[in-house]
């Protein structure tokens, strides 16, 4: 018999591709200012000293190919295309020369966000949760194994709304390259299998409204879609 008071929510798992296995979530790490475009875009400059980060809770998880509704509490809704890297071996203090055995594999990622909530707190100094870490808003693809990818290098990313390309970059335009960002975190967290990094996005955000429908894609990786419904009646 459980002791528990009532029932936890089921664990957020993600599928991988060539196994019947799938990924269960444990953290989302999120980096900000990652592109120099993107953080030109927010008209902010970028930290070089260091990468920083904000996070979203395993629940916000949702597969590609799903229809979500226009988020509560915001009235601009927007898009962020991200390469993600998905942690499968334990890594404390990792350097950056072996940050990469912690890898498992790569996915397709929206950090979706609601930017006029994530700006105000932005401008009153406080933290992004309300714009960030909301129900609904950490879409990710299959997972694919590290080995099947290959090297990261000048793959492009890019995010369409209804047919029309919004973002086009490549993953050399990271500052922080994935081994940085792994070895860094992991200096600060004990990192572990299930453990998701979004790595930022590139320039062209934007919102979108509900009936739209957003395709992404990293070259080498299984594309993301995301369709924006109704709002939920309150």
């Amino acid at each position: 018999m459980s002791d528990l008071l009532f029932s936890l929510p089921p664990v957020s798992t993600v599928a991988v591709v060539g196994s019947e296995a799938r990924y269960p979530v444990n953290r989302i790490f999120c980096v900000g200012r990652n592109y120099a475009d993107h953080a030109k875009e927010m008209g902010v400059e970028v930290d070089r000293e260091a990468p920083f980060y904000f996070l979203k809770h395993a629940g916000a998880i949702v597969p590609s190919g799903a229809t979500i509704p226009y988020p509560p509490g915001t009235s601009n809704f927007h898009y962020e295309m991200e390469f993600v890297v998905a942690i499968g071996a334990p890594a404390w203090h990792a350097p950056v020369e072996t940050a990469m055995d912690a890898v498992f594999g790569y996915a397709c990622g929206l950090d979706m966000t609601r930017r006029d909530l994530q700006l105000e707190a932005r401008a009153k100094q406080r933290p992004w949760d309300f714009g960030k870490n909301f129900e609904k808003s950490a879409v990710i693809g299959p997972i694919l194994a590290k080995a099947a990818f290959g090297a990261i290098g000048p793959q492009r990313i890019t995010l369409a709304v209804n047919g029309t390309t919004r973002q086009d970059a490549h993953l050399t335009d990271l500052i922080w390259s994935v081994e940085e960002l792994v070895s860094h975190l992991s200096r600060h967290y004990h990192l572990v299998p299930g453990d998701l990094i979004y790595t930022g996005t590139p320039a062209g955000v934007g919102p979108v409204v509900a009936g739209d429908t957003i395709t992404g894609a990293v070259e080498g990786l299984a594309e993301i879609s995301l369709a924006i419904g109704e709002p939920e009646p309150t």
